[in-house]
């Protein structure tokens, strides 16, 4: 460089931070002081507030269990549910109206008997059926978000029994066992 450029340029000095950082402290006593007065840990920065390690995945995304006070009430939709389940045995409905309230383990029952039902309808072995209706349904509340139902069907001049047993999951009613008598 020429003389004239350096003698324009001063020499820069760097100095270090004059404010001083706290001392570290424990993990344990750092949630101490961020609990509220309850005693619930605060947030703590880079913890994670959700222990996945100690849940499966069927606990943290599986069907989860709802009180009776979050449910519908059960007597009118048992009769709901039991008029489309009798429908779908009928051949009359199809069996994809009730898998969202039903079990899979019911879901199978009810769709393999409908299948046979609307088999028998067009082979014409059975081609005047008469409608099945819900006559009475009588609800008892065992458990907490839980209804056995005792439902009268009628089917013409023939009277059948059907039980039917409600559980609460993801916020509705679903059958979880079912029999036909």
């Amino acid at each position: 460089m020429s003389p004239s450029v350096t003698s324009h340029l001063r020499p820069v000095t760097v100095h270090s931070p004059t404010s001083r950082r706290p001392p570290a402290i424990p993990l344990v006593e750092a949630m101490q002081r961020s609990a509220d007065s309850l005693g619930h840990p605060g947030y703590i920065q880079d913890a994670l507030a959700v222990d996945l390690a100690s849940a499966s995945d069927e606990q943290m995304f599986g069907p989860q269990s709802t009180a009776r006070a979050d449910l519908p009430e059960p007597e009118a939709w048992a009769a709901q549910i039991a008029q489309a389940i009798v429908e779908v045995m009928s051949g009359l409905r199809p069996a994809a109206q009730v898998v969202r309230w039903t079990t899979p383990q019911v879901y199978a029952v009810v769709a393999r008997r409908g299948a046979l039902a609307a088999r028998r309808r067009a082979s014409g072995a059975r081609a005047s059926a008469t409608r099945a209706l819900v006559r009475s349904v009588h609800v008892c509340e065992p458990a907490d978000g839980v209804a056995e139902c005792s439902v009268v069907v009628t089917e013409g001049a023939r009277v059948r029994a059907m039980a039917v047993r409600l559980a609460g999951q993801d916020g509705r009613w679903r059958v979880e066992a079912l029999q036909i008598g």
